[in-house]
């Protein structure tokens, strides 16, 4: 705190009467130096406050003169609203075949909106609009343009033509955002395993794309992460998806199949290299489910993996395999085949009548169902059971498909001994295609499980042992004598050693009571080559009827197996299975002596 120096001090006072001065005298001066004081700390004041305002204004001009220096230097553009909120991130990866080809990418386009306080003519624009968009309701544009909304949507995705065409109505009040949409360059072609994809969060200058099916839904949060790298690879072959299903969709069309399917499989690697399901769509515009009739009656539905059928015969096979694994039977051994075979109030018939007995092998190549059951009754409901578990049959596949999960096997609610005799020969369980064929390849790629995947894969270890190699080659050797002289007969292809079991089935009514009499689900499970097994193909018709003959046919054998077939001989050069003459079982090689 500052001391203040008194006007009149009593000692100078004093002093100056001493010596006969004025004490006035003494006011005067230390009032002028109490002002020069004041004086000078005042201009100090002064000083420093305009030195402050000198340095705020020169801090100003910097920051002026570097703005504009950095807006001359940018490129103009039109001035865009801020939102707030999380940031909608639009990359979406790709997604390729095994091959690198392009199933699903991005493309830029653009979104129609409208800002109707700013148009000018704005019933003239919704005319215009209807024109270049037949999908677009005159009317309705019209309230939306001339009431009080001060936006509007008109198209989420449009055309590089038709913004032209909307520029070229000259409406202030239609508006252009950036939009980044999904595109599946090959239409149809895989549309069950891609699925599909939609906007999710959406704004003026951009959208999420999310997927809403297939593998676009099941790995929508890798697709949508930028830091995955590079595309997502497929175990899909496309050349062999198209191949496969051309010759499905004609086979589906000359049988008057309702619908078809068919499963392409490394009986290795579990990779599904084709997955067919007709009627398909086009992911591009993927439609809308249906609200009335079932679920197959919609293009959506994936009768592969979704498609539950009781699958006939083609479970034969896993019968004979569980007994000759078990010690059994062996393929010569002969069974009591009489009938009908009778338990309860329940009766067992055969399609034919084969006689009092057959072998194993015959068996299978006959599919007689008095045969497969009394082999089911010396295997047993528990241990069927078990055995059936372990190819897979009796959970959801483990295929990347949201779908998967829901189509789990329809089971018995008690498994017993007549349980364990019907599903012998397929019937009383229902399953996909997509389990048979994992089924197929586990029980014939030497007797490991393998899980059906549409990832490619680079190494896939070996699975459990489901049964034992021997067990595998002979049940490999049952399948190819349904082919070369059984009910397959029709899908012997030359070179490729084709083996395989049909499969009929009476279709059940939707509304329950029974099955239908002229309705059936045929199937042809098979295997190429069956010396050495590279591939599982499962086809699959529903409600064929082969109408060549005098009275139509409607078994696997006439056809799906015809259908199979020709898809084998079209795809095996494409999988780079080359022709080869099939090697004869060592028995059947007889020596002979040179003269």
């Amino acid at each position: 705190m500052t001391m203040r120096t008194p006007l009149r001090p009593l000692a100078r006072v004093l002093e100056a009467r001493s010596k006969g001065e004025n004490p006035d005298a003494i006011e005067r001066e230390n009032i002028r130096l109490r002002h020069e004081d004041m004086r000078d700390r005042a201009r100090q004041r002064a000083e420093g406050r305009l030195l402050v305002l000198a340095m705020f204004f020169i801090c100003a001009f910097l920051v002026v003169g570097v703005r504009m220096g950095t807006l001359a230097a940018s490129e103009p553009s039109e001035p865009r609203a801020i939102t707030t909120g999380a940031k909608i991130v639009a990359t979406r990866r790709d997604i390729t075949d095994r091959n690198g080809r392009i199933l699903a990418t991005n493309l830029v386009t653009h979104s129609l909106y409208a800002q109707p306080p700013q148009m000018l003519e704005p019933q003239r624009a919704a005319q215009e609009l209807a024109a270049i968009f037949p999908d677009l309701d005159q009317d309705r544009l019209t309230r939306q343009f001339t009431g009080e909304r001060k936006f509007v949507w008109v198209k989420k995705k449009i055309s590089p033509e038709q913004v032209q065409q909307v520029h070229d109505i000259g409406e202030p009040g239609l508006m252009f955002g950036p939009r980044e949409m999904r595109l599946y360059p090959n239409g149809q072609l895989a549309a069950h395993v891609l699925g599909g994809a939609s906007f999710g969060r959406e704004g003026v200058n951009s959208a999420e794309v999310i997927g809403v099916a297939g593998v676009e839904k099941a790995f929508d949060e890798e697709l949508r992460d930028p830091s995955q790298g590079g595309p997502l690879e497929l175990a899909l072959d496309l050349s062999v998806q198209s191949t496969a299903r051309e010759v499905l969709y004609g086979g589906m069309r000359l049988m008057n199949a309702k619908g078809a399917t068919s499963v392409l499989m490394d009986v290795h690697t579990g990779e599904v290299i084709s997955l067919i399901s007709l009627p398909d769509f086009d992911p591009n515009a993927r439609p809308r489910p249906l609200n009335q009739g079932t679920a197959e009656d919609s293009p959506l539905f994936n009768r592969a993996v979704q498609g539950v059928y009781e699958l006939g015969s083609t479970y034969k096979i896993f019968a004979i395999a569980q007994a000759m694994e078990l010690g059994l039977v062996g393929p010569d051994t002969m069974i009591d085949i009489r009938g009908p075979l009778r338990w309860g109030t329940h009766r067992i018939r055969d399609f034919h009548y084969y006689g009092k007995e057959l072998s194993a092998t015959d068996v299978i190549v006959k599919s007689s169902n008095i045969g497969t059951a009394r082999i089911a009754q010396m295997i047993g409901a528990d241990r069927q059971r078990d055995f059936l578990g372990k190819l897979g049959l009796l959970d959801a596949t483990p295929i990347e498909l949201v779908e998967a999960p829901g189509a789990k096997p329809l089971l018995p609610a008690n498994w017993s001994e007549l349980s364990a005799m019907t599903i012998s020969y397929g019937h009383g369980i229902s399953a996909s295609p997509l389990h048979l064929a994992a089924a197929y390849a586990s029980l014939l790629n030497g007797g490991t499980r393998v899980a059906p995947t549409l990832i490619k894969q680079d190494y896939v270890p070996k699975g459990d042992r489901v049964v034992s190699e021997e067990t595998s080659r002979r049940a490999r050797d049952m399948l190819r004598q349904v082919v070369a002289r059984g009910t397959a007969s029709f899908g012997d292809v030359s070179g490729y050693a084709v083996g395989g079991k049909t499969g009929t089935a009476d279709k059940p009514i939707p509304t329950g009571g029974g099955y239908y009499d002229d309705k059936v689900i045929a199937t042809f499970a098979s295997v190429f080559p069956a010396h050495d097994p590279r591939y599982v193909l499962v086809v699959t018709l529903d409600e064929p009827v082969e109408t060549s003959g005098d009275k139509p046919r409607r078994t696997a054998g006439w056809t799906a197996v015809p259908v199979a077939a020709e898809v084998i001989r079209r795809i095996a050069p494409l999988l780079g299975v080359r022709p080869e003459i099939e090697p004869l079982p060592l028995d059947k090689v007889v020596m002979t002596s040179s003269r």
